[in-house]
């Protein structure tokens, strides 16, 4: 495997499956094996979980919701995303714990980049849930953060989405895929890889991005062996 740690940062829309929202038992099921095959072979994984599927902070406000509160909503979401993804991985065999930015026992230990450490090195895959823990930071920032704490070798951002276009490839069919690109370069033409201060985060501290399709099985494994899938960013 070319990498020995990674945070790996998924989607909660991804967790909803087809309808972007709830939990879909197949796509745990799939990320779980994907994950399972990975720290098989060694690999000490991290994860950040998004939570979109169930609350996002950002479109509550437009509905009422104070700011604060609904960051706040959006980081328990985290967190039930997290419990979800624990349950399919042990239930793969899997050794897993749930840390939380947030005191929350008995639901998860509290996060402690020591505590993350000890587990990663004993073997565990470790879910950190609730984001920063502060309002107005996003799970991309999350993973970012954690990323660096926990001194990974990358940052995998698992989408459904297999790279970075020109533009959205959803909208626009001529969209052409980067294989590669630089922080300054992702900037310059203001692709949005990850929100600024994720990324500014991640090139200061030298923290290399890959953006994969996490949805097409077998990918996290190829991207763990260095193959040339998605879009690196470093």
């Amino acid at each position: 495997m070319k990498y020995k740690r990674v945070l790996l940062k998924l989607s909660g829309e991804s967790l909803g499956g087809g309808e972007s929202r709830g939990l879909s038992a197949g796509v745990l099921s799939s990320y779980s094996k994907q994950i399972k095959a990975a720290a098989a072979q060694g690999v000490q994984i991290g994860i950040v979980i998004g939570g979109g599927n169930i609350f996002r902070g950002l479109s509550g406000t437009g509905k009422g919701f104070d700011r604060v509160k609904g960051d706040q909503m959006g980081m328990l979401a985290t967190i039930i995303n997290s419990l979800a993804l624990q349950s399919s991985l042990e239930s793969e065999g899997v050794k897993c714990k749930v840390l939380t930015s947030v005191r929350m026992e008995p639901i998860g230990e509290f996060y402690s980049k020591s505590k993350a450490l000890e587990y990663l090195e004993a073997g565990f895959v470790v879910i950190i849930g609730g984001g920063t823990s502060n309002p107005y930071f996003t799970t991309d920032t999350a993973s970012a953060l954690r990323g660096v704490e926990i001194e990974a070798d990358i940052l995998l951002k698992g989408t459904r989405v297999d790279g970075v276009y020109t533009a959205d490839p959803e909208k626009d069919p001529t969209a052409t895929k980067y294989d590669r690109l630089s922080f300054d370069e992702a900037l310059s033409r203001n692709l949005r890889v990850m929100d600024l201060t994720a990324f500014t985060l991640c090139k200061e501290n030298k923290l290399p991005i890959v953006v994969f399709d996490m949805d097409t099985e077998g990918n996290l494994g190829k991207v763990l062996e260095g193959k040339k899938i998605g879009t690196i960013v470093e």
